[in-house]
Formats: C-alpha cells, structure tokens, sequence
C-alpha cells in the first residue's frame, strides 16, 4: 500500500481535492438554488433531485467544458510551437525524444505501439482526441443543462417563451457563460508559459532547475 501511495500520489491527491470540491460545489449550489425557487414560493428539491436538475448540470459542466478544452489545445500547440525560456516548450534547436519515431522494440512499448497500422496512427494523437472528445461530451452537457436552466427561470418568471436545445445554443447567453470560462483557461496556461521563462519552483517538473539561465528552453 506505502508502495501504491508513493507511485500514485499526484493523481490520489488530485482526485480527492476534485470529489471534495465538486461536493462542496453540489452543496453549495443546492442550497442557492433551493433559496431562489422559495422567492418564487416553489418547494425545494431534494439533494437527488437537485443533482438532475439543469441549475447543477449547467454549473458542473460549463466548467469542465473550457478545462478539457484548454488541455486538449495546450497538447496540440505545444506539440509544434515554441517558447524561447520556457518550461512548458519543447527546446528550439535539439530534437526531442516526443518527436522520434515509435519503437515496438522498446521495452514495455504499449500494445498499440506493438500492434501498429492505424492502432498506431490514432494511438499517436490518442491524447488530445481524449481531450477532444470530453470537450465536446461537456459542451453538450452544458448545454443540455443551460436550456433546462433557461426554460425553468422562464418558468419561475412566468414567461410561457421555452428554448429548445438548439435555439439554446444560438444565445448570447450560453456563449457569455462559455466564453468567460474560455478567457481564464488560456489566461492561466499563457501565465504558467511565460513566468516559467523567470521564475522557478524547486522540485517542480514545471520548472526549470532554480540555476537554469532564463534563456534555456524546455526542463
């Protein structure tokens, strides 16, 4: 067990601090939301109830939407741009072991790599078509959430006016929800490649070594 701890750590720790805060969000959120349907002199849902409703779905899922999106473009721009300083770049003159040519006689090469063809091709971008995919299962999401949403404070504000999913899409409403989301994403990838240029954080593999000269490029 001391041995599983040690070599899975990061992620243990991650997914604890992800489940806790998602909770937090749910509680929170079911709360609110229970406190705006009494305003309308609505009865409050059940937590269970609340956890399908479109106010819960909504909020979830527009954020994770513009966090797998961020990822899977971040995968993509650093597989072919540069940062002159940068951590997070591939170096600007030596080639880089990510850019050589698969191997199936390497030792514990995956079984695509083994297998290749088009196992091989599509095992090759198989991480931001990952990205991709729960980028765009979140969009939808979102948006199924977001018209439910829309529809019921329509409801609540005694407008008989109710969105289908794809007049939803249309709305300005659903962009400016997308797009604030969008705009922090970028923002905190563009900071964490830029100030990796001069500054540094020992023990961090996003960081070059506290003695590297701020020109070098890459780990």
């Amino acid at each position: 067990m001391k041995r599983f701890l040690h070599e899975n750590g990061l992620s243990l720790v991650l997914l604890v601090i992800t489940l806790l805060t998602l909770m937090g969000q749910i509680l929170v959120g079911w709360h609110t939301f229970n406190e705006e349907l009494a305003d309308y002199g609505r009865a409050p849902l059940t937590l269970v109830a609340y956890v399908s409703s479109g106010h819960c779905i909504e909020a979830i899922f527009e954020n994770w939407e513009s966090e797998f999106l961020q990822m899977g473009l971040y995968v993509l721009l650093t597989a072919s741009l540069f940062q002159k300083g940068s951590s997070e770049s591939k170096s600007l003159d030596e080639p880089e072991e990510v850019d050589c040519e698969p191997s199936a006689g390497r030792p514990g090469a995956p079984w695509p790599v083994r297998q290749g063809g088009w196992v091989l091709a599509l095992y090759k971008n198989s991480l931001s078509l990952a990205f991709l995919l729960l980028f765009v299962i979140s969009f939808f999401l979102h948006a199924l959430g977001g018209v439910e949403q829309y529809n019921m404070e329509q409801s609540l504000n005694g407008q008989p006016e109710q969105l289908t999913l794809w007049a939803f899409l249309g709305t300005s409403d659903f962009w400016f929800q997308s797009l604030q989301n969008w705009q922090s994403e970028f923002l905190s990838v563009l900071a964490i490649v830029v100030l990796s240029i001069f500054l540094r954080q020992k023990g961090s593999p996003e960081s070059k070594p506290v003695d590297a000269p701020n020109a070098q490029t890459g780990k």
